[in-house]
């Protein structure tokens, strides 16, 4: 501000030279002449006076807001002028407020869900650590038989494995979500990313005695990176095998047109209730018939991975309510 006040007066000054030059050689000439210019110039300096102070006080008033705001008062608004270069200045300003506060309001709704997911994490470590440490308790024991040892070592053994699967998926659900991922795209038969995802899961399915049937509409392929899309099929089939009934049944099938390569995966286990279906992708989230060996964030990570290959990942029941089905769409083209 007192570089316009500087300014402001540099300018007057001037004009009240120029003013005075101009009257005494007006006078010489017609004093008429001279009240006239005289005259003239007062109203003309006066008005442009008037001009300057006006601007000067919307200039002070924005510094105002901006200084408020700067100290986080929310009630401030940076009111638009109606005209002028002030008015190019306060329409920016008012932006440039709306998207900071947009900014402020989405970092708080991170920082809670931060706050709830690691609350969530740390609920979901608890509870294998506990148990882990039971049983190293157990195995200090001399006269424990060897069977049993052998069942506890196991027993802890696949509580470590969920452990690292829980951690390795989250690390790859925040890449994703950072944008800090860098894909490896190819070309990729579908009944090959079908056959590699269902693989680490063929025991599970036998010991369930579940049916997997595949049927595909030619030789449908996909651009995808390999070793994340073959873990989010997998996580999509992992949910179908924990939901369904001893004797299910799996139905995979896939199709390729000139939009999209789509990969349909249903079970027998039911379905989902119709109130819990817009939540199903929410990471951590659970329903009311979730498995209690689950972790929640199998199909959050699986929806993430579609979206980061320009993909969907959608939900619905069967049409004869008897499970559900999970409809992932791969497009050629950006959506």
């Amino acid at each position: 501000m007192n570089r316009l006040d500087s300014d402001t007066k540099c300018l007057l000054i001037v004009q009240c030279a120029v003013t005075a030059a101009g009257f005494a050689v007006c006078m010489f000439l017609s004093k008429t002449a001279a009240v006239v210019l005289l005259v003239c110039a007062v109203v003309i300096i006066s008005a442009q006076f008037i001009v300057l102070s006006h601007r000067r006080k919307k200039l002070s008033k924005l510094c105002d807001d901006i200084d408020k705001i700067l100290h986080g008062v929310e009630s401030v608004s940076i009111e638009e002028c109606s005209e002028g270069e002030i008015s190019v200045l306060s329409s920016e300003l008012h932006k440039m407020t709306i998207m900071l506060r947009e900014q402020n309001s989405a970092l708080k709704h991170e920082k809670q869900f931060l706050k709830e997911s690691l609350e969530d994490i740390s609920h979901q470590l608890r509870t294998p650590l506990t148990t882990i440490l039971v049983i190293l308790g157990m195995l200090r024991r001399t006269d424990m038989p060897r069977e049993e040892r052998a069942e506890h070592i196991s027993e802890m053994f696949t509580l470590l494995s969920k452990m690292q699967w829980l951690l390795e998926t989250l690390l790859s659900i925040s890449r994703l979500d950072a944008g800090a991922v860098t894909l490896k795209p190819e070309k990729l038969s579908a009944s090959e990313i079908v056959n590699s995802a269902l693989e680490p899961l063929f025991i599970s399915i036998e010991l369930k005695n579940i049916t997997v049937l595949t049927e595909y509409a030619g030789e449908p392929s996909l651009t995808a990176d390999r070793q994340y899309m073959t873990e989010a099929i997998e996580n999509i089939l992992k949910n179908c095998m924990e939901h369904d009934s001893r004797d299910g049944v799996i139905k995979i099938s896939a199709l390729e047109n000139n939009i999209y390569t789509q990969i349909t995966i249903s079970d027998t286990g039911g379905g989902i209730p119709e109130n819990e279906l817009p939540h199903i992708f929410e990471r951590f989230y659970r329903g009311t018939g979730f498995s209690s060996k689950g972790y929640g964030i199998g199909l959050a990570f699986a929806k993430k991975t579609a979206e980061a290959h320009n993909g969907t990942l959608s939900v619905k029941n069967t049409a004869d309510r008897s499970g559900a089905e999970f409809e992932l769409r791969i497009y050629k083209t950006k959506i």
